[in-house]
């Protein structure tokens, strides 16, 4: 499977951005779908996952409450949509998935297969 992530940009500290990670080659509906983000000089970190067949959805303590994380089968296309920005949420954000992954393993990025190739993030204050 492929995937490119899109939506991306500048947006003040409390403003919204959705993004997008769109698949080609395979259906979405099989895979788990994470979003992982990695800040300059930090580690990559969990965001949010939605378990294949929409079975579940997870969200990092940071962004719980402020992120949802979404379906659209018809379009093979997952999204993120991120509220209430902060300056903290300043990142490349990837989408990555797995069709085998196991719950347990839902926020490790080195479990995931396949990978988009990120999209800037920047919240400014």
């Amino acid at each position: 499977v492929q995937l490119q992530a899109s939506g991306g940009g500048l947006q003040e500290a409390g403003g919204s951005l959705r993004l997008s990670c769109a698949a080609s080659g395979r259906t979405l509906a099989t895979y788990t779908i994470a979003w992982f983000r990695q800040a300059p000089g930090r580690e990559r970190e969990f965001v949010a996952a939605t378990r294949k067949r929409g079975a579940s959805t997870h969200y990092a303590d940071s962004v719980k409450g402020r992120f949802t994380i979404s379906r659209d089968n018809a379009k093979n296309t997952v999204y993120l949509q991120m509220n209430s920005l902060k300056p903290e949420d300043t990142a490349v954000y990837y989408c990555a998935a797995d069709s085998t992954i196991i719950l347990s393993d839902t926020r490790d990025h080195q479990r995931y297969d396949y990978w988009g190739q990120g999209t800037l993030v920047t919240v400014s204050s």
